[in-house]
């Protein structure tokens, strides 16, 4: 190997290195950026289950005070320095604030997860061979689940939406609108 290919290699790998540098400091950056913004999300969210354990004596939510949910992350955005989340849209940075705090409100207010009225709709329509109203899946609805008040336009909406899903098949009789629950594994011929 001649000295001149040698110098020409050696500075082939200098200048690999040097982009190789460069680029692993950026990414570097990027991750101390993405940590600091999970940091300030985690200091929130444990704000936000401190305040549902404190507050979890209250079953009636209008005893809960207004502001306490959002104290935390008002507290926390002024606490964060300027520009390591002014790349994240409003609507990215809230998204995991508003889940967390709508879990925490319903900690705090004692319910127990209910399960969806899309699930509850197609365990009732499941007990039936020949289509159903949405008007008596609703009656029916509301007889086994006193808790939950759907109008029937809710309900009409939640089935729609499970047709469009296909988990669901619209029937139309005449005047009326009738579901059946689509059959897994098999072939629905209708």
């Amino acid at each position: 190997m001649t000295s001149q290919s040698a110098a020409t290699l050696r500075s082939r790998y200098v200048a690999q290195a040097a982009s190789d540098l460069e680029e692993n400091r950026r990414r570097q950056q990027e991750l101390a950026e993405r940590i600091s913004v999970l940091k300030q999300e985690e200091a929130l969210l444990s704000d936000i289950l401190n305040l549902a354990e404190r507050y979890e004596s209250f079953a009636d939510a209008s005893r809960l005070p207004e502001q306490s949910v959002d104290e935390p992350a008002a507290a926390k955005a002024k606490k964060a320095p300027a520009g390591t989340t002014a790349r994240r849209s409003a609507s990215a940075k809230s998204a995991p604030a508003a889940k967390a705090a709508k879990a925490a409100k319903d900690g705090a207010k004692g319910k127990p997860q209910q399960p969806l009225l899309g699930d509850l709709l197609a365990e009732l329509l499941g007990q039936y061979e020949e289509p159903r109203p949405a008007k008596e899946l609703r009656d029916e609805l509301l007889a086994k689940h006193p808790d939950r008040n759907p109008t029937p336009q809710v309900v009409r909406n939640t089935l729609e939406s499970l047709v469009a899903k296909g988990r669901i098949r619209r029937h139309k009789q005449q005047h009326s609108v009738m579901y059946t629950l689509v059959e897994r594994g098999g072939t629905d011929t209708d």
